[in-house]
C-alpha cells in the first residue's frame, strides 16, 4: 500500500525529471549552432562568378535564386532551361532584385568564365554565370546541391558532351533549399513553384 509519504517523494522524483528534461531542451536550443546556408547537402563552395570575384555558399542569402549546373556546349537542355527560367521571371513581373537566375558550369576545362559570361547573358543580362578554378572547385560545387556530371565520347575528343542533372533548384532568401524544377515541367506548375518561393 502506497504512503502518503512515498507518494511525495515520487511526485518529486517526477518533476524533477520533468524539469531536467525541459532544461536540456531549453539548452539544446539556445545553444545550437544557426543553420548556415550550404546549398542542400553543407558542402561549402567557392566559384568564380561573372559579376566579378568569388560566389560561395555565403552569396545564397539575400535573395530568392534559380540555380542550374550546366555547360556551354550543352545542345538543348541548357539553353531550353535558361529560356524557360528567363520566361517565368518574366511573366511573373519579378525583376532580378527579386529573383536571380544562377548558371553553373559543370565543365571548367572547356568554360571560361568570359565564355559563360556571353552564354548566359545571351538569354538575359541579369543572369549570374559561375564557374570553377579547377575540378575540384566543381565538384564541391556539385557535392553541394546533389549534382552529377560525367562527360561522354571518346577520350581526347574535344567536343565531347556531358550528361549532367537537369533540374533547377530552389533558393530562398536565407539561402537554404526550397525545391526543384524539372527540365521542361509544366510551365504553370513551374511558375507556382517560383511564385512560392519568391512570396515565402
Amino acid at each position: 500500500m502506497t504512503t502518503p509519504k512515498s507518494l511525495r517523494t515520487f511526485r518529486i522524483i517526477l518533476w524533477t525529471l520533468v524539469g531536467l528534461v525541459a532544461l536540456g531542451a531549453t539548452a539544446l536550443f539556445v545553444f545550437q549552432p544557426p543553420a548556415r546556408p550550404l546549398g542542400i547537402t553543407g558542402q561549402e563552395f567557392a566559384l568564380n562568378s561573372t559579376r566579378g570575384g568569388a560566389f560561395t555558399q555565403d552569396d545564397l542569402v539575400g535573395t530568392p535564386s534559380l540555380i542550374f549546373f550546366g555547360y556551354t556546349f550543352c545542345p538543348d537542355v541548357c539553353p531550353t532551361t535558361l529560356a524557360e527560367t528567363t520566361a517565368i521571371r518574366a511573366k511573373l513581373g519579378l525583376t532580378p532584385e527579386q529573383l536571380r537566375i544562377i548558371f553553373v558550369s559543370v565543365d571548367p576545362e572547356r568554360d571560361t568564365l568570359e565564355m559563360v559570361k556571353g552564354y548566359v547573358e545571351g538569354f538575359d543580362p541579369s543572369i549570374i554565370g559561375l564557374v570553377a578554378s579547377s575540378l575540384e572547385e566543381t565538384e564541391n560545387a556539385k557535392t553541394a546541391f546533389g549534382v552529377f556530371s560525367e562527360k561522354t565520347g571518346e577520350p581526347g575528343d574535344p567536343y565531347y558532351l556531358v550528361n549532367h542533372t537537369a533540374l533547377t533548384f530552389l533558393i530562398k532568401a536565407d539561402g537554404t533549399f526550397q525545391g526543384t524544377i524539372a527540365y521542361e515541367e509544366d510551365q504553370d506548375t513551374a511558375a507556382a513553384k517560383v511564385k512560392r518561393l519568391v512570396e515565402g
